[in-house]
């Protein structure tokens, strides 16, 4: 079992027929330095659109420039900490200037390990700052931009989880974020009138940085191999125990842009190996 970050690499990339993904139309994407938001970054601009990476992480945002210029697609990478409303409104300024802002991809995102009774109060402030109060704002700065654009049409894309559907111990914050986004997402569409579409994306585990990164803690903790944290802990509910590749959630939002999801309001796409929606008696 591959339990490493897997590149991206041109044969693994949705690309769809759509006359809205040309350079004119501008995509933003938060988290754009590594993992889901990386890949989405460079998954949209190798359908044709102008995209714009925020990332607090100068050094690993470029990296993602360089892989976007390399398959073909032109990502402009701007330096913001999501938290700080200033540099966000700057950098949807500045993303406008590029073209018209017509999708963003809410992907940004952190995890913090502690119960309800634990937490700090200064992790959860952070998290939601950065996971819900962000995404609200970022949403707020671009709808007008999208109802002025030449059609008047626009799509805002949340990266939720499983954990936007069930809770799981020791995760209260994460729990409530990914809850909140779906109900963004679904506020943002009752107003949008068809025409502004904001949806939710849930996965299970996926081979990101910050998953990866647990295995060898847990590896040790638990007395297993990495493999078998992957295959009993973290995908034990799962039918597919194979971890998600970052490209293919990067795929999902590239659909829910497109043509394909005008029906695509309010919803949620769950790509969750049959975790929550399965029933197994082992």
């Amino acid at each position: 079992m591959d339990i490493s970050e897997p590149k991206i690499t041109r044969d693994r990339i949705l690309v769809l027929e759509d006359e809205r993904f040309n350079a004119d139309n501008v995509c933003i994407v938060t988290g754009a330095g590594t993992g889901i938001g990386r890949a989405t970054s460079v998954v949209a601009a190798v359908n044709g659109l102008t995209v714009v990476g925020l990332d607090i992480n100068e050094e690993e945002g470029e990296k993602t420039v360089g892989m976007a210029r390399d398959l073909g697609g032109k990502v402009h990478f701007i330096k913001a900490d999501l938290t700080e409303d200033h540099q966000v409104e700057r950098a949807v300024e500045d993303a406008a200037k590029l073209g018209a802002v017509k999708y963003v991809a809410n992907i940004a995102g952190l995890q913090h390990i502690d119960s309800v009774e634990n937490f700090p109060m200064e992790k959860y402030d952070l998290m939601q700052r950065l996971m819900l109060r962000a995404p609200f704002l970022i949403s707020k700065l671009t709808i007008p931009h999208m109802k002025k654009s030449s059609d008047g049409t626009g799509a805002i894309g949340q990266m939720c989880s499983v954990h936007g559907h069930i809770c799981t111990k020791n995760k209260p914050v994460y729990n409530i974020t990914k809850f909140g986004l779906r109900a963004l997402a679904q506020s943002i569409s009752a107003e949008g009138g068809g025409k502004i579409r904001s949806f939710t994306i849930s996965t299970g585990f996926v081979k990101t940085p910050l998953a990866l990164n647990q295995i060898p803690a847990q590896a040790e903790q638990r007395g297993i191999t990495q493999e078998e944290v992957v295959r009993s802990v973290m995908m034990g509910s799962s039918r597919v125990k194979e971890m998600m590749a970052p490209v293919e959630v990067a795929n999902q939002f590239v659909y829910g842009f497109s043509r394909f999801s005008n029906y695509l309001v309010g919803g949620d796409l769950l790509f969750d190996g049959g975790m929550l929606r399965t029933y197994c008696a082992d």
